[in-house]
């Protein structure tokens, strides 16, 4: 069944900033029919799709409100931001961190001290840096493989072919508990161009599982944010990250967080 359903991308920036716990409350109650909406077009039961608040730039006492509104994981993209945020609420006993955007192999030990998930990962240096980290600390840390299904050179991720053989390479590393894949769809308003990026994920994702190398948990696709997760959900999201939908406009543009190519490493 051909699908209409429309980005909402000409909202971006827009989001009114969320100051209180009923704020948060009001923007996760919206965000939960959107998705519930979404699953009823695909005939989707709605608990199969979790919400990622995302919180970067946010401080920590705007995510204290999203806490006290029922919010208990945050998706980062900066690590020693994160790692800042995660020591500055060690009272919250109950809160837990995904590391969302691209992480250098010297950052590694910061998110094997503190994260519960990782959901870029596309190097093998980066496999066993963190393999390496978390046995020191007597860890292990779901991750996802992140695949870069626009073709952008300005977005991190394996090629689609590369996707096989990396996985077949990650048993390896024991502390890595994989479980599924992770995409950034084209920003657009074209809903088809978008679309397509989710198909080619889910599509990849159904080839894989059939050779998966034993371990190797391809249950989970996170993809889609406050603009598209409607679309990612009809194409098979079981994770969907959204940050201004909850939080509020963020005061920089995505280009700021998400960098043009290895050499805009964050700092």
């Amino acid at each position: 069944m051909a699908r209409t359903t429309q980005t909402r991308h000409d909202q971006h920036g827009l989001y009114p900033q969320a100051g209180t716990v009923e704020d948060f409350r009001h923007n996760l109650a919206a965000v939960q029919i959107r998705i519930t909406a979404a699953c009823r077009r695909a005939g989707r039961d709605p608990a199969g799709v979790r919400l990622l608040p995302v919180s970067k730039t946010k401080p920590a006492a705007s995510l204290r409100l999203a806490h006290a509104a029922g919010c208990r994981m945050f998706g980062e993209n900066k690590v020693q931001e994160a790692h800042g945020k995660w020591e500055a609420m060690q009272d919250l006993a109950d809160l837990r961190w995904s590391v969302i955007g691209h992480l250098q192999t010297n950052k590694a030990k910061l998110v094997a001290r503190f994260a519960s998930e990782f959901q870029a990962l596309d190097s093998l240096r980066v496999a066993a840096a963190l393999d390496r980290r978390l046995q020191v600390e007597g860890r292990a840390l779901d991750v996802f493989v992140q695949v870069n299904t626009s073709g952008e050179a300005s977005k991190y991720g394996l090629a689609p072919a590369d996707v096989p053989a990396f996985l077949g390479a990650l048993p390896a590393f024991s502390s890595l508990r994989v479980r599924g894949l992770m995409t950034l769809a084209l920003f657009s308003a074209e809903a088809g161009q978008v679309r397509r990026c989710f198909v080619l994920l889910r599509q990849l994702r159904e080839r894989l599982r059939q050779e998966a190398p034993a371990g190797i948990v391809l249950d989970e696709l996170s993809m889609g944010m406050s603009g598209d997760f409607e679309i990612a959900i009809e194409e098979g999201a079981t994770v969907v990250r959204v940050g201004q939908a909850i939080f509020g406009a963020r005061a920089l543009p995505d280009s700021h967080y998400w960098p043009a190519g290895a050499a805009a490493d964050e700092p």
